[in-house]
């Protein structure tokens, strides 16, 4: 397969070359200092040459290009050339392998030289044994592998820490997805459900009862007014994208006494009930409760066939509880398992409390949630 040049990083071209005229330079220099060695011939400069020109092709082939430069380097201290720079090339080649992840490579490659150089090229040339020089041999290998292993830690730390915020970013955005996909679904079914029981009931009696027709209309306008106000609220948090921190739904229970208005001119009668020492509360928990109510209203009017409804509010020390109780028909074994109802038990456990919708006292259904007062982590 042909080798494509302009593919290699330019980054590793360039300074491979610059490698390529330090070894070059220094290996010359080299052999001036040093004695009892073989002149540098053609061949030797080959050597010096070809190990600078192999490392750019080191991402593509890293241990062919390490064994080729360990071959370079062992046909170099056979010859029993100058020492020199030329370690160089294997040095890099050798910290590349172990930052890819071939450890066992890279030690068998530098083990390679260092037999070459003490258990063949020394008995050959009869030169002494001398622990310096292996003290140093050992040394610097060590240092070679070292260095690969911190920058593979290294490396390996930053994608660990580049995985876990991409997961975290995608943790947090389905969470923002799931939050807004609440708001839609408690905001378009509470309102759309009262406009349609208003319409229904406008239809039936526009021609007997004008009078109350028109009041039937009344709501109708009203619960749509306040539907695209809260929905475009929504859509102005989700175009934001411009603000330091997101902002979050917003809603207060004070807006149960206009649910209470609405839910009685859909037909259903509805009282609320306050115990406990009322004071403000997080916008979390408030809106929470908020839905939750509004929730469990748009079930009475859609599913119950109830006549009346109780909401009660408890605030208690560390816990707002949060009641809604009908009069209708009672849950049926699949009512339990909505979309609504998930949303309200996720509502509630997103702040560590919880949520249970069974029979009530007096028959029909009583939705109860605990919503903690404080933070849940």
């Amino acid at each position: 397969m042909p080798i494509d040049l302009r593919s290699l990083p330019r980054g590793a071209v360039f300074g491979s070359l610059g490698l390529l005229v330090f070894q070059v330079i220094g290996t010359v220099g080299a052999s001036h200092n040093q004695t009892g060695h073989r002149d540098l011939d053609p061949l030797a400069i080959v050597l010096v040459l070809l190990g600078p020109l192999s490392l750019p092709f080191l991402a593509r082939w890293t241990r062919p290009v390490l064994w080729f430069v360990v071959g370079l380097t062992v046909t170099y201290l056979l010859r029993d050339y100058p020492y020199g720079p030329v370690l160089a090339s294997l040095a890099i080649a050798t910290i590349v392998t172990v930052i890819r992840g071939h450890r066992v490579t890279a030690w068998l490659g530098l083990s390679t030289v260092a037999v070459t150089l003490f258990a063949i090229q020394r008995p050959i040339h009869d030169r002494p044994f001398e622990w310096g020089l292996l003290s140093g041999v050992l040394a610097w290998s060590l240092l070679i592998l070292s260095a690969g292993e911190f920058v593979r830690i290294r490396r390996e730390r930053s994608a660990v820490a580049r995985q876990a915020r991409a997961e975290a970013s995608k943790r947090q955005a389905n969470e923002e997805r799931l939050q807004i996909a609440r708001e839609l679904h408690d905001v378009v079914a509470h309102h759309m459900s009262l406009i349609n029981v208003q319409a229904g009931v406008a239809l039936h009696i526009v021609d007997r009862r004008p009078e109350q027709a028109q009041t039937a209309l009344v709501a109708i306008k009203d619960a749509s007014k306040e539907a695209l106000v809260e929905l475009r609220a929504l859509v102005g948090i989700l175009r934001d994208v411009d603000d330091e921190a997101p902002r979050r739904p917003t809603g207060t229970l004070a807006s149960l006494d206009d649910l209470v208005e609405r839910s009685h001119h859909a037909g259903l009668e509805v009282a609320k009930t306050v115990t406990g020492d009322v004071r403000p509360l997080s916008s979390s928990v408030e809106l929470a409760a908020l839905r939750i109510v509004q929730e469990a209203i748009t079930n009475v009017v859609r599913h119950s066939g109830a006549t009346a409804a109780v909401i009660e509010l408890g605030y208690g020390l560390d816990a707002l509880t949060v009641s809604v109780t009908d009069n209708g028909a009672g849950i049926t074994p699949s009512g339990s398992d909505g979309t609504g109802i998930i949303g309200m038990r996720e509502r509630a456990e997103a702040l560590g409390g919880w949520l249970d919708v069974g029979p009530g006292p007096d028959g029909g259904t009583r939705v109860r949630a605990s919503l903690p007062l404080r933070s849940h982590t």
